[in-house]
């Protein structure tokens, strides 16, 4: 008479190397079909410095090829904040592998108040007329900007298009403090970020 087999007990670390394994797919996965959707014509768009002088999208790329560009929801959000606050310590790694700079929603003055105060190292931008974001996507349909990131190229003869996007929010792959906190016991427990602690 045969018996039922008893199932082995799954080994743990073997089973969070397999769901490792599978995430790293998917996320290459995602990033070529980012790529599929952008690579669009870009026109070379006029942003605002703190001091609300005109700033090329084509020159932000400097000696690169390559750009990348933040788009913040500008002052009063705590959580744009916090991605901008994030990248202080990216900053020099950042510039040496493409142009980079954070778009605001703020006007100048207010941008340049508020960069100012947070310590942010890097170019950041006042995009108030909100045609930039508009155009990219980076807009709720009554106006309202949205957070996240583009990536840019400028081919040798000048021409820019946008080569991927993505946009920001709690556990996405652009603030590692969210899958830090995953780690812990009990998770983020309900946490969210403040101006200051």
């Amino acid at each position: 008479k045969k018996t039922a087999k008893t199932a082995k007990p799954s080994n743990p670390v073997l089973t969070l190397e397999k769901a490792e394994k599978v995430l790293q797919e998917a996320r290459n996965k995602v990033t070529e079909l980012r790529k599929k959707l952008d690579n669009k014509l870009v026109p070379d768009y006029t942003l605002k410095d703190p001091d609300g002088q005109a700033v090329s999208l084509h020159s932000l790329f400097g000696a690169k090829d390559d750009l990348i560009i933040i788009h913040n929801m500008g002052k009063g959000c705590p959580y744009c904040t916090l991605w901008a606050d994030g990248l202080i310590g990216f900053k020099k790694h950042l510039e040496n592998r493409a142009g980079f700079a954070l778009v605001s929603h703020d006007r100048p003055s207010v941008l340049r108040e508020f960069g100012a105060s947070r310590g942010w190292n890097y170019k950041y931008l006042s995009n108030d007329s909100g045609q930039f974001s508009k155009e990219m996507g980076m807009q709720n349909e009554d106006g309202s900007p949205l957070p996240g990131i583009s990536t840019f190229h400028r081919d040798a003869n000048g021409t820019i298009k946008r080569v991927s996007h993505a946009y920001f929010g709690p556990g996405d792959d652009f603030c590692s403090i969210w899958h830090i906190f995953d780690m812990l016991k009990e998770g983020p427990k309900g946490w969210g970020p403040n101006y200051s602690y």
